[in-house]
């Protein structure tokens, strides 16, 4: 069908391709004829062997499942060489391995922490973007970068007043609760998200020479295993569920499909589009809300 041949015969990398967004984003380009080489830490061998093997019998596309490390150069460099080998091209980078970080407050975190996380969640974006630019200048290709909507809204110290009413969470990377006690801040979120967003816009500046195209994409909640880990660890998931749902305008959360299909709009349908930030957020960001800190 011509609806599954929108990036047919593409070469796309997808990093942390085994769950979650990720994942959404390998089988929506699958399914539209790309070739993706998808990547996760040698943990997930399992689980990306199995989606490997599921998706290349449903096609039209294919897979293929590397063990990465994303916070070690040598093996970003091993992922971007052994899909050229390969396929002999690549057409788009989806940066998107990332972790959340721990369940501190600010004064808990150590600078070595600190570190870690700008290591695997901004570092490596810039890495894999750098080894895989030289040849996404032969194809005029393009990168996707998946920052967060927290990245443009941001929230104070993880919104202490959603966290523990947990009725209204923006985000699960936001809050978590033990008996509604604030135990976590994600300051150290919104600094490598925003920081992934504005390395994007920069990223395509430079690289609009080349006529290589450089996105990102900022999440609102998503539907994920870590949205459920996250949840589990809150007094009530139910009801920490149903504030998440309540987040967005149209009153639920997006799903790892709708992730790989904005990832597949900026690759294949918007050609006129660099440097933007596209909010796959169902409205978050809008609407007043009680903002104020003071007493």
């Amino acid at each position: 069908m011509a609806c599954a041949q929108r990036y047919l015969n593409k070469v796309v990398i997808v990093t942390g391709g085994t769950r979650g967004i990720g994942r959404g984003i390998v089988k929506v380009f699958v399914q539209n004829g790309a070739k993706v080489v998808f990547c996760a830490q040698e943990t997930e061998l399992s689980a990306g062997q199995s989606l490997e093997s599921v998706l290349n019998q449903e096609g039209p596309g294919s897979c293929t499942f590397v063990s990465c490390d994303v916070t070690n150069e040598d093996d970003i460099k091993r992922l971007i060489n052994v899909t050229v080998e390969r396929f002999g091209q690549l057409d788009c980078l989806v940066n998107n391995a990332g972790w959340h970080p721990p369940h501190k407050t600010t004064d808990e975190t150590t600078a070595e922490e600190f570190r870690d996380l700008l290591n695997l969640n901004l570092i490596s974006y810039f890495l894999a973007s750098k080894y895989a630019l030289p040849y996404l200048r032969k194809t005029q290709g393009n990168i996707i970068n998946l920052s967060s909507l927290v990245a443009s809204i941001g929230q104070k110290d993880a919104a202490p007043y959603v966290a523990t009413k947990v009725s209204f969470p923006a985000c699960p990377e936001c809050f978590t609760c033990s008996s509604y006690k604030l135990e976590v801040t994600v300051m150290l979120t919104y600094i490598h998200k925003g920081a992934i967003t504005a390395m994007t816009k920069a990223m395509a500046v430079d690289e609009s020479r080349y006529q290589v195209r450089v996105n990102c994409i900022s999440p609102s909640n998503i539907m994920t295993p870590l949205w459920e880990e996250l949840a589990g660890h809150t007094e009530d998931a139910a009801a920490t569920f149903k504030g998440g749902e309540n987040a967005q305008l149209i009153g639920r959360m997006g799903t790892e499909t709708e992730s790989g299909l904005a990832a597949l709009f900026l690759a294949a349908d918007a050609t006129f589009c660099t440097g933007i930030d596209l909010f796959l957020s169902g409205g978050a960001e809008l609407n007043y809300g009680f903002k104020s800190q003071i007493p």
